[in-house]
């Protein structure tokens, strides 16, 4: 990583603009391919993996799907979080689509795992968050999708699992989001393994946000999503876009660049209006960009 002086940090820190859309709050968008479901209601946009024939496989067409609808009117002040989820069903994600990695095409399988990795990366530069609501199995690159997620809430059967080696080919890049989320030894026991670990479990070790009740998955995503309604857009992406950055830096850095990042947030209207109806008593009225006082 570059070195970061005072000189740059001001370029550190800056965020693009918006660019201001509008589109309906509450409608229901037709699938865009067999792979994925699309709906957005509220500001919240929810991907629907829908492939029960593959187990909601990740092949290269769904991935491809998911980055199209994860990056699609991204800018748009109404979008305030996404989420993944499935069809009904008892599988999350089985993975990797095994019939495409049966071939001897190098070139077919660098553009499969390049672009699982695209997908991986685009969560986390999402300037809103995403969220995995997960019920049933999330094995190899489906617990991959999982672990890359800013929140995780999954319902009491819900399992995970790294089982690739198993059928020859190691979890390599499943095993990259899922050492960042776990400790090492868990994740270990997972890669050589290939057993799987329960809600309660994933839970423990950090790699689910919450864990519910089989019955209560959809009211706790709406409690997740409507208190990231509750916040400004633009205060959540750039605090989104901080934590991801410090995670790789020494604590001296991540202070320093942390400390400039709230002396910048501080000049920004939103958070003028936040302390201002903090102390008076009211809802803020946010406006969801990067205005400044």
């Amino acid at each position: 990583m570059a070195m970061l002086t005072k000189q740059n940090i001001f370029a550190y820190f800056q965020v693009g603009r918006y660019i201001t859309r509008t589109f309906s709050t509450n409608r229901i968008l037709s699938a865009e391919t067999k792979y994925v479901d699309i709906e957005e209601h509220n500001g919240v946009r929810t991907i629907i993996l829908n492939e029960p024939s593959s187990r909601n496989s990740l092949s290269l067409a769904m991935l491809k799907s998911i980055i199209t609808n994860i990056k699609k009117d991204e800018n748009n002040k109404d979008l305030r979080s996404i989420v993944l989820r499935s069809a009904p069903g008892n599988v999350f994600s089985a993975g990797h689509n095994l019939k495409e990695l049966t071939a001897n095409n190098g070139k077919l399988h660098k553009e499969i795992f390049e672009t699982c990795s695209e997908m991986m990366q685009l969560i986390s530069q999402s300037p809103v968050p995403v969220i995995a609501a997960v019920d049933g199995v999330a094995a190899a690159a489906g617990c991959q999708l999982v672990a890359a997620c800013d929140i995780v809430i999954c319902t009491e059967r819900s399992s995970f699992s790294t089982p690739g080696a198993n059928h020859g080919i190691f979890c390599s890049t499943p095993g990259i989001p899922l050492i960042r989320n776990v400790p090492r030894k868990t994740a270990m026991y997972m890669l050589f393994t290939g057993f799987s670990i329960s809600g309660k479990e994933a839970y423990e070790a950090g790699l689910v946000s919450k864990v519910v009740p089989n019955d209560k998955l959809e009211e706790e995503i709406n409690n997740v999503t409507a208190a990231i309604n509750s916040k400004s857009r633009s205060v959540v992406h750039i605090g989104k876009t901080f934590l991801y950055e410090q995670m790789d830096l020494d604590i001296s850095t991540a202070y320093f660049l942390g400390t400039e990042k709230m002396v910048n947030n501080l000049k920004m209207k939103d958070a003028q209006e936040g302390i201002k109806s903090f102390i008076e008593k009211r809802k803020p009225v946010w406006q969801h960009d990067y205005a400044k006082d």
